[in-house]
């Protein structure tokens, strides 16, 4: 029985799929063509993290702010932040390339792929994927987490 399971539980076999990398890359986005340390490498996850803090300090600040001129209650003061928060991204990531949280950490959002920019669309996606925290949580072997799949986008060091 457990020769059975042990087969299963090991993972499929590698197949013969023609991909030039068959093995594991030797450092977070290598696959993508990113440097290993320095400007344009994957950004770590205490970093994004530690500017995502920053980022909801800054949408918890004016939030506070239009409360106290009395533009948002205390019962909607939360989503006053959140929806501060998703505006402030969307629209510094397309013209600028970072949140207010990723230039105080010296981070950017690229895109992965043939296009120049992220655009609105893939910001506003971005934002709402991550406002849903758990496709945050999960990154794969470049160190980018499902958001950021999804939307073909990295954050990389500036």
């Amino acid at each position: 029985m457990a020769r059975a399971i042990g087969s299963w539980l090991s993972g499929p076999e590698p197949s013969d799929s023609g991909d030039p990398t068959p093995y594991p890359s030797a450092y977070p986005g290598e696959r993508l063509g990113l440097p290993q340390s320095g400007p344009g490498s994957i950004a770590r996850f205490g970093r994004r993290v530690a500017a995502l803090c920053v980022d909801w300090l800054l949408a918890y600040g004016l939030a506070a702010l239009a409360m106290t001129l009395g533009v948002v209650s205390l019962a909607s003061l939360s989503t006053a932040v959140l929806v501060i928060w998703l505006v402030l991204g969307v629209i510094s990531v397309p013209l600028f390339g970072f949140t207010p949280g990723q230039l105080v950490l010296d981070l950017k959002v690229v895109p992965v792929g043939d296009r120049a920019r992220v655009g609105f669309g893939r910001a506003l996606a971005r934002g709402l994927l991550i406002t849903l925290v758990i496709p945050a949580l999960f990154t794969d072997s470049d160190l980018r987490a499902l958001h950021d799949l999804a939307t073909k986008t990295a954050v990389v060091r500036r």
